[in-house]
């Protein structure tokens, strides 16, 4: 049984269908990748999985147990991580209160501690700047500090939406550096990322979104030598 089921979910916004029947599944201790152009649903999806979007058909399971009727604070707490596209950072708040919202539930003060040494090991530049306003860092290290809110929910799925949008190639490599460590510590991630080269370079597998519908789905190496995705998503 996969850890994350998104299960022929259908979303509307109005009248709108912006998902038709969407499947995917990711298993525990993956990265799987969504890939397709804008406005193909991928965010959508993350927000749907999140509890911020409510399907109007279909369901959303977690280890096999039925999220997607409960709120989003609720399915923060049962292990859903979400580090959004744009960041959505507390921009007059420190890295240091940024990170304590993403632990607001917890109760385990002990491991909280732990994982604030984590996120700091994993991004050292944050500790140089904890007591610094988020709205005051550059892009990337705002990027970092939307990963590591996340992660000090300690959860057992992390959805990253495009956590390469806007920076320096440099501050790519790094960034997904970083994912490939979370992810060998045991986090399981569901990943949407404009550069599809780098995402299926991560990636165990892969779903290709279009228009609202899953289109392609495989291992990442077979996407990556399709002629279709190199086409349309590779500039091939």
């Amino acid at each position: 049984m996969a850890l994350l089921e998104v299960d022929a979910v259908d979303v509307f916004y109005g009248r709108v269908r912006a998902l038709q029947g969407v499947s995917i599944e990711v298993d525990e201790g993956e990265i799987v990748a969504l890939i397709g152009s804008n406005g193909a649903g991928k965010t959508t999806t993350l927000r749907t999985i999140s509890g911020l979007v409510r399907p109007a058909r279909g369901a959303v399971r977690l280890a096999g147990k039925p999220i997607h009727t409960m709120g989003a604070e609720q399915i923060a707490r049962m292990g859903i991580g979400h580090a959004p596209e744009g960041r959505r950072l507390f921009p007059r708040m420190t890295v240091q209160e940024n990170l304590d919202m993403g632990a607001y539930s917890r109760r385990d003060g002990a491991k909280v501690k732990h994982d604030f040494a984590w996120v700091y090991s994993l991004f050292p530049r944050l500790a140089e700047r904890r007591r610094q306003l988020a709205g005051s860092l550059s892009g990337g290290e705002q990027q970092m500090v939307a990963i590591g809110r996340a992660l000090m929910s300690r959860p057992r799925v992390l959805l990253l939406d495009e956590p390469s949008l806007g920076l320096a190639p440099i501050l790519v490599d790094a960034i997904f550096d970083v994912i490939r460590e979370i992810n060998g510590e045991g986090t399981t991630i569901l990943l949407i990322e404009q550069n599809a080269l780098i995402a299926l370079h991560t990636a165990a597998r892969a779903y290709v979104l279009e228009t609202g519908s899953v289109t392609l789905s495989g291992p990442a190496s077979e996407l990556l030598a399709s002629a279709d995705v190199q086409r349309a998503y590779l500039g091939m």
